[in-house]
């Protein structure tokens, strides 16, 4: 039972009135939990086939489905694979309704722990740019891990304030998303214990925080983009109080779509979403200046490993960079990021040591068996898989139907998907699945 403050009955039963009483009883409802299918690897209809599941599909995102929550998704060598994100069903409203085309450039300006930022980059399908931010850094690190598990790579992953982060991109993105710091409401029955913190900083307390945020994401967005504008709370001091002081503060913003999703009214936790666009014409000068590559040297040993793992993509040699010994394929339009906070910049590809190559996770993540010569793919019930994630030793016999693989680098696949890199010797792998990512 949520012992729920007595000021938050007093304002839904203001709010919803004649729907108060189903609204409290919903919370006698087990909770909804949900998956998001990453369609940079494949599409929902393939995933349910290669399950071999027969799950629900939730009616505000064809991407998401219900599942049962006495099971536990992320031991699954399929999410491992990053072919799916554990996510609340309301929460995959917000990145569904932004209308991202590809080659856009997005920012997802409170990003972390990532869900919405991996569908915004499986929307952007590798083109254009990704700037997700976040102001905690500790949370910023969560996110990096979600984007390269996803295999993103068209990616600027950011810890900054947003008052910084407008002055060096104004009027600079296509398309932006606020997901914001809430007094969330929606989370009490996920988390009982955010009860107290609402008593303690409460709607007031947020919606000026909100405003802030707003009021920068506004001055980030070309005139003729869009901005969606997000909560898991209910309260209208957050809700349609923040979109309404936009709108007066920045009256180039119109609001086109508001929507509450309603935990008594859906199978979910709860969401508010905004939908606004800005009014008026891009700019015909380009505000932000780009990065100024210059030629990287010493590339050798990154070409000799692609020739070893028989990898036959193509590397547009002005986007690879080289930053204290890491190596960097950069999205074709990269901004100047001089100054600020930088989590991630590009596809990390790995490091550049003496006289060799260390690949890392993120790049064979976003790699495909189309362009590897050399894959070693595992069924995902072959107990190998699970050793290998556990950064295990394990033999390769038999592996893609090879009895004695070659030496050399190999993508290790699940069910044809990329997991990492395992360099092969004998028919033993050598493990170079990333530490951090171990199951």
């Amino acid at each position: 039972m949520i012992n729920f403050p007595q000021k938050f009955l007093d304002e839904m039963q203001a709010l919803l009135g004649d729907e108060y009483d189903d609204f409290i009883k919903s919370y006698d409802k087990p909770m909804n939990y949900g998956l998001r299918v990453n369609t940079l690897k494949l599409s929902p209809e393939e995933y349910l086939k290669l399950s071999g599941e027969h799950l629900k599909r939730v009616p505000w995102n064809e991407l998401g489905f219900y599942y049962d929550g006495s099971q536990s998704y992320t031991k699954n060598p399929l999410y491992h694979a990053g072919l799916y994100y554990i996510q609340e069903p309301s929460a995959m409203r917000p990145a569904h309704l932004l209308p991202v085309s590809e080659g856009d450039r997005v920012l997802d300006m409170c990003a972390a722990p990532g869900g919405k930022s991996t569908a915004l980059g499986a929307k952007l399908n590798g083109t254009g740019l990704l700037v997700s931010n976040d102001v905690s850094a500790s949370r910023a690190k969560a996110l990096l891990k979600n984007i390269e598990f996803f295999g993103i790579k068209n990616s600027l992953v950011l810890c900054e304030n947003p008052e910084k982060l407008s002055g060096v991109f104004p009027e600079y993105f296509d398309k932006v998303l606020i997901d914001a710091p809430c007094s969330g409401e929606g989370m009490f029955r996920k988390k009982p214990s955010m009860t107290a913190n609402w008593e303690t900083f409460g709607p007031q307390h947020f919606g000026k925080i909100q405003r802030e945020i707003l009021l920068h994401g506004a001055d980030m967005l070309k005139p003729g983009g869009f901005m969606v504008y997000s909560t898991c709370t209910f309260s209208a001091v957050e809700d349609e109080g923040s979109v309404t002081y936009l709108l007066n503060e920045r009256p180039e913003m119109t609001c086109v779509a508001m929507e509450r999703l309603w935990p008594h009214q859906v199978d979910g936790e709860g969401h508010f979403c905004a939908l606004l666009k800005k009014g008026g014409q891009a700019p015909d000068i380009q505000k932000v200046p780009a990065y100024r590559y210059t030629p990287a040297k010493g590339l050798e040993a990154f070409y000799e490993f692609l020739k070893d793992a028989k990898i036959t993509l193509d590397f547009e040699t002005r986007r690879l960079v080289i930053q204290k010994n890491s190596l960097y394929y950069f999205p074709e339009e990269m901004p100047d990021f001089t100054g600020l906070h930088v989590i991630r910049n590009g596809w990390y590809l790995g490091e550049l040591k003496k006289n060799r190559f260390e690949p890392s996770g993120a790049f064979a993540r976003a790699l495909t068996t189309e362009v590897c010569g050399h894959v070693l793919d595992f069924d995902r019930l072959d107990p190998r898989v699970v050793k290998y994630l556990k950064c295990e030793t394990i033999e390769a016999g038999d592996a893609s139907g090879q009895s004695s693989p070659e030496n050399g680098w190999y993508l290790v696949c699940v069910a044809g998907y990329p997991l990492g890199f395992g360099k092969l010797s004998s028919g033993t792998l050598k493990n170079k699945y990333p530490v951090g990512w171990r199951w």
